[in-house]
C-alpha cells in the first residue's frame, strides 16, 4: 500500500423504459416517477442515492446513481439496489427498465421531458438534441484539487477509448444492426461539446476551453460540457463519461475500478513530474471511432505504441499500466476477471447473440429486459442504505444529472 487513501467512486446510469408488449420505448418517465414518489422508496425523508430516481432529457429515460464509496463490492451492491428502485417503479407503471446504450427498435418521435432547460436545449440544438436520447454510464472518481484533476485529464485521454470498447452495448438502432458495437458513441459525438480533448496544460487552460464553448454557444451551460472526461460541475470529482450503460452490473463496476485505477495512476505520474504524452485531437477521435466500431472484437489503438493491436492485448496493457493502483484499491481480481471475459461478455456481442438466437431485434429487447431484471432480482431487496457517502449530491448536478 502507498499510504494514500483509496479514492471513492460513484456511478450514474441511464436506463430505457420499455413497453413489454410492443418492445418500443415508452415516453412514460413522468408516470413512473409519480408512482415511485407516491408508493415507492421516494417517500422516505432519509434515503440513499440508490433510493432515488431522476428524469432525463427524454421521457423514455430514467437516471439512477450511487453514493460515493471506496469499496468496489459496495459499489456493486448499490448499483443493483439502484436498478431495483428503477425496475420496481417501472413495473408498477406497467413497464420495464432496460440497460442499453440506445433505443434498439423504431419508435414514435421522442418526447422531451417538461423542463425549461431541456426544452431550450432542443430549441438550440435541433436534430442533434432530438436524436440525443442515448444512455451512458458515468463514473465519478475523487480528486484532491482541480490542479490534480486537469493533470489527470491530460494523461488519461488516450486510454478512454479502451473503456468505451469494454462497455460497448448499443449495436442495434431503428430495428437494424448499425455495424457499430457502440452506436451511442457515434450519436453522442454529434453534440458540439462532446468527445475527446487534447491536453489542457493547467486549470486556466481547462477553464479557457470551457469558456470558448460557452461563448460560442456550443454548450448552453457548464452542465453541457460533454467531454469524454471532465471536472465535475458540483463535486470534487473527475467524471469519466465515455461509456455505454452496461447490462451486466459487474462489468459496470469493473469499468469503474479501471477508471479509478487510471485516475490514481495519472495522479501519481503528475506528482512524480512525468511529462504528458501529446496526442492530437484527430488521433484521439480516430481511436475512439475504432473503439465504437469494433469494441473488443478486433483491434484498438494502443495508447503507448500508438499502433493497432488486438483489443484484448490493449486492455491487458491498460491493466498492467495501472496495476499498482488496482492492487492498492483491492481491484486486481476484478480487473483480471474483466480481461478474461472481455470478448465473450461484451454487451454488443451478447446483443448480437440474442439477435441470432431470436431472429430479430425484438428478441434483443426481450433479452435486454430479462438480463436487466435478473441483475437486480438476483440480490435480496433489503439493501443497506448506510453508505459512506463522503460527498453531498445535488439533484441537478454531478451525481444527480447526466445532462448537467
Amino acid at each position: 500500500m502507498t499510504g494514500t487513501p483509496v479514492r471513492k467512486i460513484g456511478i450514474e446510469e441511464e436506463l430505457l423504459l420499455f413497453d413489454p408488449e410492443t418492445r418500443a420505448v415508452a415516453p412514460a418517465a413522468q408516470r413512473v416517477l409519480k408512482e415511485f414518489r407516491e408508493h415507492g422508496h421516494g417517500r422516505r425523508r432519509a434515503r440513499a442515492a440508490t433510493d432515488e430516481l431522476d428524469q432525463e432529457l427524454f421521457r423514455h429515460q430514467l437516471e439512477t446513481r450511487t453514493d460515493p464509496t471506496r469499496d468496489a463490492g459496495d459499489a456493486l451492491d448499490q448499483l443493483i439496489a439502484a436498478r431495483r428502485t428503477a425496475g420496481e417503479a417501472a413495473r408498477a407503471a406497467g413497464l420495464a427498465a432496460g440497460a442499453c446504450g440506445i433505443v434498439p427498435l423504431p419508435s414514435e418521435k421522442s418526447v422531451v421531458t417538461p423542463n425549461d432547460r431541456y426544452r431550450d436545449m432542443v430549441d438550440r440544438f435541433g436534430e442533434v438534441a432530438r436524436t440525443g436520447g442515448t444512455c451512458g454510464m458515468h463514473v465519478h472518481v475523487d480528486i484532491e484539487s482541480e490542479e490534480e484533476g486537469v493533470a489527470v485529464l491530460d494523461r488519461i485521454a488516450p486510454w478512454l477509448p479502451v473503456l468505451l470498447a469494454v462497455s460497448a452495448n448499443s449495436p442495434f438502432v431503428d430495428g437494424r444492426d448499425s455495424g457499430y458495437a457502440s452506436w451511442r458513441a457515434q450519436v453522442w459525438s454529434r453534440w458540439p461539446s462532446a468527445g475527446p480533448t487534447e491536453a489542457f496544460g493547467s486549470v486556466e487552460g481547462y477553464r479557457e476551453v470551457c469558456q470558448i464553448l460557452l461563448d460560442s454557444g456550443a454548450a448552453r451551460d457548464t452542465g453541457m460540457l460533454y467531454f469524454d472526461a471532465r471536472l465535475s460541475v458540483a463535486l470534487p470529482t473527475l467524471e469519466v463519461r465515455v461509456c455505454d450503460v452496461c447490462t451486466d452490473p459487474q462489468l459496470a463496476v469493473g469499468i469503474a475500478a479501471l477508471a479509478r485505477g487510471l485516475v490514481e495512476t495519472a495522479a501519481r505520474s503528475w506528482r512524480e513530474g512525468r511529462p504528458v504524452p501529446r496526442w492530437r485531437a484527430e488521433a484521439l477521435r480516430a481511436a475512439q471511432w475504432r473503439a465504437a466500431r469494433f469494441a473488443m472484437s478486433d483491434s484498438l489503438v494502443h495508447p503507448v505504441e500508438r499502433q493497432l493491436r488486438p483489443a484484448r492485448e490493449v486492455l491487458g496493457a491498460l491493466i498492467e499500466t495501472i496495476e499498482p493502483a488496482l492492487r492498492d484499491a483491492g481491484d486486481t481480481d476484478l480487473a483480471e476477471t474483466m480481461l478474461a471475459q472481455s470478448v465473450s461478455q461484451n454487451g454488443a456481442v451478447r446483443q448480437r447473440s440474442a439477435w441470432e438466437r431470436g431472429g430479430g431485434v425484438v428478441a434483443v429487447v426481450d433479452d435486454l429486459i430479462e438480463r436487466t431484471e435478473q441483475s437486480w432480482q438476483s440480490a435480496p431487496p433489503g439493501h443497506d442504505t448506510g453508505h459512506d457517502t463522503g460527498h453531498d449530491t445535488a439533484p441537478d448536478e454531478g451525481l444527480g444529472s447526466t445532462h448537467g
